[in-house]
């Protein structure tokens, strides 16, 4: 027990890289796109954390091995989806993305049920996916 105590103290040292910017980059979505602040709001609050280059950290990130885990979930959230970086992707790769965020919220796939678990804020109402969708959907078709 004593063991797994020192092994615990000692993990709390070990830093991890912070996803956070507060530079707006001319890429970034809701600037190549013009989202309306009621739109940027829904997507910055459900999506941004895990898929652009600025996260919200809730207070248990300073807790190891959390903070590990969620340094990996949001490197791979921002491979797949980078609203940050979005208006540096191709027409064809952001219609292809645009499709999968649609099909995603559609399926409720999106934002992840174990992140909404614990962010209830996060959690799109069936208005505010309605609303997202359409708009997406929109969006696709004129790109």
């Amino acid at each position: 027990m004593f063991v797994g105590l020192i092994v615990f103290v000692g993990i709390q040292l070990v830093p991890t890289k912070r996803n956070q910017s507060s530079d707006v980059l001319e890429t970034d979505f809701n600037e190549v796109f013009k989202v309306s602040n009621n739109l940027q709001s829904i997507i910055k609050n459900s999506c941004y954390d895990c898929h652009s280059n600025n996260t919200n950290y809730p207070w248990y990130n300073k807790i190891q091995p959390v903070s590990w885990f969620l340094e990996k979930h949001i490197n791979e959230g921002k491979k797949e989806l980078n609203f940050s970086t979005f208006g540096d992707y191709s027409k064809r790769k952001q219609k292809s993305k645009l499709k999968s965020i649609i099909n995603q919220i559609r399926d409720d796939k999106m934002p992840l049920k174990s992140y909404t678990l614990i962010h209830r804020n996060t959690k799109l109402n069936e208005l505010q996916k309605k609303e997202v969708i359409e708009w997406f959907t929109k969006l696709k078709d004129s790109v």
